[in-house]
């Protein structure tokens, strides 16, 4: 299998000499770094795996944030082996502080909380530097519609602020190419499927809205999200609109106690969901939880969508 943490060994990708010292936008804030990062901590699977493929491993100190919910595949294990756990689910600041750390890489929701014990400014005083998640910055203020664009800022920030700009720019680029030429292979129809995300939950589901990860990818595939006019990012909504809505297709999110396979059972032996066109015809698409978030495996992720959307 195809290792997603390639060395680039032939690209000639060395990092400047020098780092004269950079400043990225990290959401509503410029955060400036005189030095690459030494003692780094990434939150969640997809943040970390982004630290990963970027050869960040030696840098890090830990990660937090990953077996209180999701599992590490073998890919990601191998990526992770040599460092630990610092905590399952979200760090508190002393595990931050006690690790001595000096970078922090997480989001809103993806290890922070907004009015929470962890936030840039509860670390600042102990010199721990915080690069937020692109994707997670609508819920402190607004931004742009999601895109593919969000995971790659993430990714050329990252590059800049450890001093490995070139490396990034060429993951990037190689990012951009490997999806226009699989999108000149697809045959898709001449109106987007319509599509919708079920992440969790029986009463209410939970679900990817205007500003998530999914809406991007979908898009990419040839899809539309039904809750595309949907002012949030992942939050909760009606079955009354998704039955309204009608999706064509159902992406289930797997991770957690409950399983794709249970999702879709659900839907499939509910009566209120006997009409959706999606359940009538069966069609469902996992991702796994890592494939949904931004991270390196939303281009995979694209390749699955558009596989499953038109499938002659």
């Amino acid at each position: 299998m195809k290792t997603l943490f390639p060395a680039l060994v032939g690209l000639a990708v060395l990092a400047a000499p020098a780092f004269a010292g950079t400043t990225v936008e990290s959401c509503n804030r410029s955060v400036t770094f005189d030095a690459p990062p030494k003692a780094a901590i990434s939150n969640d699977v997809n943040l970390t795996e982004m630290m990963l493929v970027l050869g960040l491993a030696d840098r890090m100190v830990g990660y937090t944030g990953i077996s209180g919910w999701k599992t590490l595949d073998e890919e990601m294990r191998a990526g992770v082996k040599e460092l630990p756990e610092l905590s399952e689910k979200y760090p508190s600041k002393e595990v931050i502080v006690g690790a001595d750390a000096d970078f922090f890489f997480a989001g809103w929701n993806y290890g922070m909380k907004v009015g929470g014990e962890v936030t840039p400014e509860t670390l600042e005083p102990f010199g721990v530097k915080v690069y937020e998640l692109t994707e997670s910055c609508i819920h402190i203020g607004p931004k742009a519609k999601v895109s593919m664009e969000d995971m790659y800022t993430d990714l050329l920030n990252l590059g800049r602020i450890f001093g490995i700009e070139n490396k990034a720019q060429a993951l990037v680029e190689g990012y951009r190419a490997e999806l226009a030429a699989f999108d000149a292979t697809v045959k898709k129809g001449d109106t987007p499927l319509r599509v919708f995300v079920y992440d969790s939950g029986e009463d209410t589901p939970f679900t990817a809205g205007r500003y998530a990860m999914p809406t991007a990818m979908i898009e990419a595939a040839g899809g539309l999200n039904i809750m595309d006019d949907f002012e949030k990012s992942w939050a909760t909504v009606n079955w009354e609109a998704v039955v309204e809505r009608d999706p064509e297709v159902i992406v289930i999110v797997n991770y957690g106690d409950v399983t794709a396979e249970q999702k879709i059972d659900f839907m499939k032996t509910n009566p209120a969901f006997a009409d959706i066109d999606a359940v009538r015809n069966d069609r469902f698409v996992v991702l796994d939880y890592v494939e949904a978030t931004p991270g390196p495996r939303n281009i995979r992720a694209i390749k699955k969508l558009a596989a499953a959307f038109w499938p002659n």
